[in-house]
């Protein structure tokens, strides 16, 4: 069979969508992962939540229920670094997408072990970098996007065109794409693949709370916010939490402070237990135009569809 479409990222990855589920603390799981790739996409497990035991058991599962392949999201500054990659070595994991940290420290390990590595970039210079490093490709993810963030606040329409004339690999766009039309966009812009959070968040198959996913359908514009500058930026959905950072970050709060007040498990306590009080919700500002939770296959075709009904009236109205 022809491939449904084919460019760089469709052959760097063997996928039929250049469509990316980004991978999400407490939501990107196996169901979740295995879903994207089967539907033709690239799942991946987020391993930010995941200690080494649970994430070995989550690549097992995840192998069981597709045969598709599938990647890894390790942000580098993980204290198990070392463990996390021999188990993705051992396990014989195709992809990984690296964050937050320097790609030249996993780069040559993981290619040395015939891995493909992309890496998650807020700029044209991080971008380079991480061409440097050996990536073969990057995500050059805007002010936008849910979780953690570049201190810059470069939107994605200014970061992806940026990021795509810096350098020769292939670029991923993130950061506000839920729709055919945003991809479209991206993918003018010059971006050869996206990778999608928020929309995969509210899907059937995302291991977050319901009551997690219930508050992001029923956001509105202006409902997120990037927060903790001094500490790590990140975009959450407003709460109580929320309040009580911006509060103590509006009297000049130390560093100190703040990461008494963010103390431990604050993500798994929102995201994953469903305390819409007290748990940090990380979601991007596109979740303002999500209204439906609906199995993750289903995203994917959606989004391939629109992509190609905007690809055929680009400029016609809806």
């Amino acid at each position: 069979m022809p491939p449904v479409f084919s460019n760089r990222i469709t052959r760097l990855f063997e996928i039929d969508y250049p469509i990316i589920q980004a991978g999400m603390i407490w939501a990107s799981g196996w169901r979740l992962a295995s879903a994207v790739s089967n539907a033709g996409g690239l799942g991946i497990l987020g391993a930010g939540s995941m200690y080494p035991h649970v994430l070995k058991e989550h690549i097992q599962k995840c192998k069981a229920a597709t045969e598709r392949p599938f990647g890894v999201n390790i942000p580098l500054l993980y204290p198990n670094m070392e463990e996390l990659v021999r188990i993705i070595v051992e396990e014989g994991v195709k992809v990984v997408f690296s964050s937050a940290g320097n790609p030249k420290t996993w780069t040559p390990v993981l290619k040395a072990n015939g891995i493909k590595v992309v890496h998650v970039v807020s700029s044209s210079k991080f971008a380079l970098k991480a061409q440097e490093a050996g990536c073969d490709a990057v995500v050059a993810e805007g002010f936008e996007a849910g979780g953690h963030n570049g201190r810059e606040e470069t939107t994605t329409l200014v970061l992806v065109p940026a990021v795509a004339q810096a350098v020769e690999i292939p670029v991923i766009a993130a950061g506000g794409i839920a729709t055919g039309r945003q991809m479209l966009a991206a993918m003018v812009l010059g971006a050869e693949g996206v990778q999608v959070g928020t929309r995969f968040v509210a899907s059937e198959e995302a291991s977050s709370h319901q009551a997690f996913k219930d508050a992001v359908i029923h956001s509105n514009e202006g409902d997120t916010q990037l927060s903790m500058k001094k500490l790590v930026p990140v975009r959450l959905l407003k709460n109580k939490f929320y309040h009580e950072v911006f509060e103590a970050e509006q009297r000049g709060a130390s560093e100190e402070e703040l990461k008494q007040l963010l103390g431990r498990a604050r993500a798994k306590k929102g995201m994953f237990e469903g305390d819409m009080d007290e748990g940090e919700l990380e979601i991007g500002q596109v979740s303002s135009l999500i209204k439906d939770i609906l199995p993750a296959g289903k995203i994917v075709r959606n989004l391939w569809q629109e992509f190609q009904e905007a690809l055929e009236s680009p400029l016609g109205h809806h």
